[in-house]
């Protein structure tokens, strides 16, 4: 399992030894749930009450868990979690996580703050990122620390030529690359240096694993039928 700091959080990236624990792609229900249960232990934080999980939809919604440390954040079925595509907090000791198999998996924290986003090229695109970066200045002070876990890279990832001007004509031309086989490819990573720089955020970290070439993770671009790593930050 990858471990990260990132300003005062702590961050874990689980990959395919730790299992699938994504709620939503057709596994049987008590072996992700088990599979989420062993996670505890590593993260050091045993009470389901102090979990955090939303149901993805591509979508920029940034949701904030309470900060009282008494409010239960549930580690609810997928039904009834929140639907959004970051979590956010000021509470230390409560598990941000998201899920991801290619899509890029970024925490940022500030004084005071942390959030893990899931952003794919829809993310992106419509500023899951920025509505992070701006409900964690609303929430936190400081300088943001961020950091980017195992996703899938400019060499894997095939992009139709139409959709990828769209993405140079948002983020400019360093966002365009050549896949190993030469064709027109999407370089995620690249994109979000772009979005950090707009927002005065200097500090990255980057894991650099290619989820596509690493066989040692969840890969929805290499698989298609494919279980789901999460990306894990607690504020200390």
């Amino acid at each position: 399992m990858l471990e990260a700091r990132v300003g005062a959080a702590r961050v874990w990236c689980t990959g395919r030894a730790q299992g699938n624990v994504g709620d939503h792609v057709g596994d049987d229900p008590a072996l992700v749930a088990r599979n989420r249960a062993a996670l505890r232990p590593h993260v050091g934080v045993e009470n389901d009450s102090r979990w955090a999980w939303v149901r993805q939809v591509h979508g920029t919604t940034v949701h904030v868990v309470s900060g009282n440390p008494d409010a239960p954040v549930g580690d609810a079925p997928i039904a009834d979690a929140p639907i959004a595509d970051a979590l956010v907090t000021t509470a230390p000791g409560v598990a941000l996580a998201i899920v991801t198999a290619d899509c890029a998996p970024l925490v940022l924290a500030c004084d005071g703050a942390v959030g893990v986003v899931h952003a794919g090229h829809r993310g992106l695109a419509d500023g899951v990122i920025e509505a992070t970066i701006a409900t964690l200045r609303e929430i936190g002070t400081g300088e943001m620390h961020t950091f980017l876990g195992p996703c899938i890279r400019v060499g894997s990832y095939e992009f139709g030529a139409a959709d990828l001007e769209r993405f140079v004509a948002r983020f400019g031309p360093g966002v365009a690359g050549r896949t190993r086989a030469g064709r027109p490819a999407l370089d995620i990573p690249a994109a979000i240096r772009v979005i950090l720089d707009r927002e005065g955020v200097v500090d990255l970290d980057d894991s650099e694993v290619d989820t596509a070439q690493s066989e040692a993770y969840f890969s929805y671009r290499r698989e298609h039928e494919t279980g789901r790593q999460a990306t894990i930050a607690v504020l200390a």
